[in-house]
């Protein structure tokens, strides 16, 4: 058994990403400024869109993109059962009503006939996550005629059709979480080719000389995280590099073993999730990964339908939950890291 736990993600943060940090204390100036404004520019340039308003989160973003498509009480947001609880939370907050979709149990994505099935006369917008870095049908939802908010959050630097994950919805959002691609702590960003879509997100993330004309929050970012996300910004494409070739790494070692990740140009990896044989149950591989000294997780700690009531049924989305395992995949791992990670792999599930 191993002592040293190879961790499931870590973020590369090295001198440069301190000295853009000591720039910002030493201006002193903290709060949202110049760094900010620097990286609204970055994103929307990086993206493919016209503009960005930088906020606190991921989640808040969401929220507020969201708010800025009309959401709200008596409305609806369709959104997959098969994905991290923030969405559902940044629904809930706008006071409109989730409905849940299935998703795709080999791609991990929203599955467009499921979307379009939750489809009614309340349905304000569909929120479509890029999964662990493979790029969602989101023009093919958004010929349902509802606005599409693509949540980036895993996806920054993907490509689809040509075109930036993230240029194609009526909105888009990334997050800047320690986990993420571009890794800050915390931050998150609002994209949208519509003007009145950003200007309504800046008008709302803050209330400081605002007429108290509605509820209102502070959900600005600071420039020490803005900062920081800049140079991540910087240093993104050698990370999604890094992260390709320890995918193709992965692949090479682990082909017969477990079903491997959808293989799309264009698509990026946040993470690198495989399919675990049949009766093979994720939970109790991801114990005994441990227990050798791997970190590995189950993609999505639990289906919003098996937590929250809801109508329908989601034969993919338990599929992916039952099966679906999320291997150590950052920038800072070793080749000999990923092949230590692919053979205790094989030794455990050969113990299954």
């Amino acid at each position: 058994l191993m002592k040293k736990i190879i961790p499931h993600s870590r973020p590369s943060l090295g001198a440069e990403e301190c000295a853009a940090a000591v720039k910002v204390i030493k201006s002193g100036f903290l709060a949202q400024g110049a760094e900010t404004a620097g990286l609204e520019r970055d994103c929307a340039s990086l993206v493919g869109v016209r503009q960005g308003a930088a906020v606190s989160s991921g989640t808040a973003a969401l929220y507020l993109a969201l708010r800025a498509l009309g959401a709200g009480p008596g409305r609806e947001v369709v959104m997959p059962s098969y994905v991290c609880s923030s969405l559902w939370h940044a629904v809930k907050l706008c006071g409109a009503a989730p409905v849940l979709a299935d998703s795709d149990p080999e791609t991990f994505n929203l599955d467009p006939v499921s979307v379009k099935r939750s489809f009614g006369r309340k349905t304000a917008a569909v929120i479509v996550p890029h999964m662990f870095g493979l790029p969602a049908h989101v023009r093919e939802i958004a010929r349902l005629g509802v606005p599409v908010v693509e949540d980036c959050a895993q996806a920054l630097g993907a490509r689809s059709g040509g075109r930036r994950c993230g240029s194609s919805g009526a909105a888009s959002v990334l997050s800047f979480y320690a986990t993420k691609l571009a890794a800050a702590g915390e931050g998150g960003m609002v994209l949208s080719a519509s003007e009145k879509v950003i200007r309504r997100v800046r008008d709302l993330r803050a209330y400081d000389g605002l007429v108290p004309d509605e509820p209102r929050f502070n959900f600005k970012l600071t420039d020490l995280q803005a900062a920081v996300a800049r140079v991540q910004l910087r240093r993104l494409k050698t990370f999604l590099a890094r992260r390709a070739a320890l995918a193709r790494e992965y692949g090479d070692l682990l082909g017969g073993v477990v079903g491997l990740p959808r293989q799309e140009d264009g698509r990026i990896y946040h993470r690198y999730v495989v399919i675990l044989p049949r009766k093979v149950k994720a939970e109790d591989v991801e114990a005994r990964l441990e227990r050798r000294g791997v970190c590995a997780r189950k993609p999505v700690f639990r289906p919003l339908h098996l937590h929250v009531a809801c109508r329908g049924r989601f034969p993919g989305t338990e599929k992916a939950w039952q099966s679906a395992l999320s291997l150590p995949l950052y920038p800072e791992m070793t080749a000999a890291q990923c092949r230590f990670v692919a053979a205790q792999l094989s030794k455990v599930l050969k113990g299954c």
